[in-house]
This record gives C-alpha cells, sequence and structure tokens, in this order.
C-alpha cells in the first residue's frame, strides 16, 4: 500500500488530536513526557545506527529525530514565554 493509496482512507477519519505513548519516563503527563519519551527513542536509534550502520537503521534514526523535533515544536508553542535576562 502506497501513501497515494492511504489518503483516501484517512483522510476522512477525525483527528482526536490524540497522543499514543509507548512509554513515560518517570510521572511526567503531557507534551513533557511526549518529548522526553521521543528523546530516548533518538538516543536508542541513534546507538543502533552506529552499532549496525545501513540504510534501515539511519532511516530509523532519521525517523526518530524527525518526531522528536515534532513533540519540541508541540512543547514550544504551548511554553510560556520567559522574560529574557538582563545583564
Amino acid at each position: 500500500m502506497t501513501t497515494k493509496d492511504l489518503h483516501p482512507l484517512l483522510d476522512p477519519l477525525l483527528d482526536l488530536h490524540e497522543v499514543v505513548l509507548r512509554r513515560v519516563i518517570g510521572d511526567e503527563v503531557g507534551l513533557l513526557a511526549v518529548w522526553r519519551a521521543a528523546a530516548q527513542d533518538v538516543r536508542f536509534a541513534y546507538a543502533g545506527w552506529c552499532a549496525s550502520p545501513s540504510l534501515r537503521s539511519h532511516a530509523t534514526y532519521l525517523a526518530a529525530e524527525d518526531q522528536a523535533d515534532a513533540a519540541l515544536a508541540s512543547l514550544d508553542a504551548v511554553a510560556e514565554p520567559r522574560a529574557l535576562a538582563t545583564a
């Protein structure tokens, strides 16, 4: 099945804006937990790529990086602005 085949199936579905976590680190909840889990996935994927370099392990690492970047962007979007420290 290609992406072109999937779009007609997925487009009618409602986006409930839910995130499914494979694990939670500590007692955290919400977007911080999502980002920390994604960051841990990046570390594991990078270690896997280093241990066994291949196109598949590199793609796995890049996908994990993309997920962590998206999680960080979501976290940043809801973060309260901080005042710049003056020197």
